[in-house]
């Protein structure tokens, strides 16, 4: 049985009738995006409050919209042609945990899409909220595991002398930590003072933890999503004085900023492990098998494999992985998969652009979203991020956001038409 609850701006959206139900999904929303940022361990309590909230919205109510499809057959022949390339190589355990773990990603980003698009504003300002608190705990172990401060907790919270905190790899934290630290900064920039103070801390916390996870990615991923958030937010706020405290605020956190990062390298260690990783002189990167040169080499074989070479198998003909997502659904999935997974990505990107000025009630949580999602499409230029989970979160977030956006912009159009 379905009720209809109102949304800001006088639009219905429909929701689940029964008590405490709609109370019931929205917190394992929050559940989900706080058990997000606990992925060291297999299975990750990401993935079994995903599977619980799955269970649990699919008894309760949730439907899967017209506009999704395109979304879904993308998904599908994305991992229908990794599954034909895996086919010859189905005898090895880790390819078919890789296949696996494909289709789950899929699973998730359709599942996440359908959540967000009813209960929109509600959904996504309890992802954010689990988000933040998860962000914060990683943060504040992986801070605490470089420094030292918990004990025995080197080898769980860093790797190579890189802050790790709750994830396997340092890289993965730090690209993680982009979207909480983007919604802390919204706050900074456009709430009431005691909120902006707390996030302004929050912000600071999560800054410091990306920095000392000595990620290039994410180091520029956090400083471009940043302006580009920034940027989409002056346009699209509707006032001159929103607009100029959000340029002077974004100012005043770009010292504070830098205060930071010059306190952190009066520390010699810190000031070593910043110089090494801050180089583009990079042993990896160069050469013929570099990481710029296997992407070249790789991509001429691509075009001569229409079913590629199979999951996890491109260690086998170079130094080391493709380092490049794009690539990699070539040759992991042939034809089909490499061009379906740009298919889906750019889709996504065109769709976002198109949606960003739609005064939709969760305006300002889609513009953060978006520009994470568009720094990690970038960042998939130049390493694999085909199986992180908050990227095919953000994805399935943005068609779900985008499919509710289609559908308030017809009622908004029906309610001024009857007015």
């Amino acid at each position: 049985m379905m009720a209809y609850a109102a949304t800001a701006g006088g639009v219905n959206v429909a929701v689940p009738a029964a008590p405490g139900v709609l109370a019931l999904q929205r917190a394992l929303v929050w559940l989900v995006g706080a058990s997000g940022a606990v992925v060291f361990i297999e299975p990750s309590p990401y993935e079994i409050m995903t599977l619980l909230a799955a269970v649990t919205f699919f008894a309760t109510g949730l439907r899967l919209r017209l506009a999704l499809m395109p979304l879904v057959l993308m998904l599908v022949l994305l991992n229908v042609g990794y599954t034909i390339s895996a086919i010859p190589l189905f005898e090895r355990s880790e390819v078919v945990s890789w296949i696996a773990t494909s289709w789950y990603m899929a699973v998730t980003v359709v599942f996440f899409a359908m959540v967000t698009s009813e209960d929109t504003a509600a959904r996504l300002d309890m992802l954010r909220r689990g988000l933040v608190v998860g962000a914060m705990i990683a943060s504040l172990l992986a801070v605490a595991g470089y420094f030292h401060l918990v004990p025995g907790g080197d080898d769980l919270l860093t790797l190579y002398g890189r802050a790790r905190g709750t994830f396997k790899d340092p890289n993965v934290l730090g690209a993680f930590l982009i979207l909480p630290a983007l919604f802390a900064l919204q706050s900074v920039v456009s709430d009431k003072l005691a909120k902006a103070f707390r996030n302004v801390i929050a912000f600071g916390i999560m800054s410091l933890a990306i920095l000392l996870a000595f990620s290039r990615a994410a180091w520029g991923g956090l400083v471009l999503t940043s302006a580009f958030m920034l940027a989409l937010m002056v346009l699209t706020s509707r006032t001159n004085a929103q607009r100029s405290r959000i340029i002077i605020m974004a100012i005043v956190a770009a010292v504070l900023g830098l205060a930071l990062i010059a306190v952190l390298l009066s520390f010699d260690s810190t000031a070593e492990m910043f110089k090494q990783r801050a180089s583009f002189d990079q042993s990896y990167d160069e050469g013929r098998f570099g990481r710029f040169g296997r992407h070249i080499l790789g991509a001429e074989m691509a075009l001569d494999l229409p079913f590629g070479i199979g999951p996890l198998q491109f260690h086998r003909f170079f130094p080391e992985d493709t380092h490049n997502s794009y690539l990699n659904a070539f040759m992991s999935g042939g034809w089909l998969s490499g061009v379906c997974y740009p298919a889906l990505v750019f889709t996504t990107v065109i769709m976002g652009f198109r949606h960003i000025f739609v005064p939709v009630p969760w305006q300002r949580a889609y513009l953060a979203v978006f520009s994470a999602f568009v720094g990690t499409v970038g960042e998939s230029f130049v390493i694999d991020t085909d199986h992180w989970r908050h990227f095919w979160m953000m994805l399935g977030a943005m068609w779900g956001m985008i499919a509710a956006a289609q559908i308030y912009k017809i009622r908004a159009g029906e309610d001024a038409s009857s007015a």
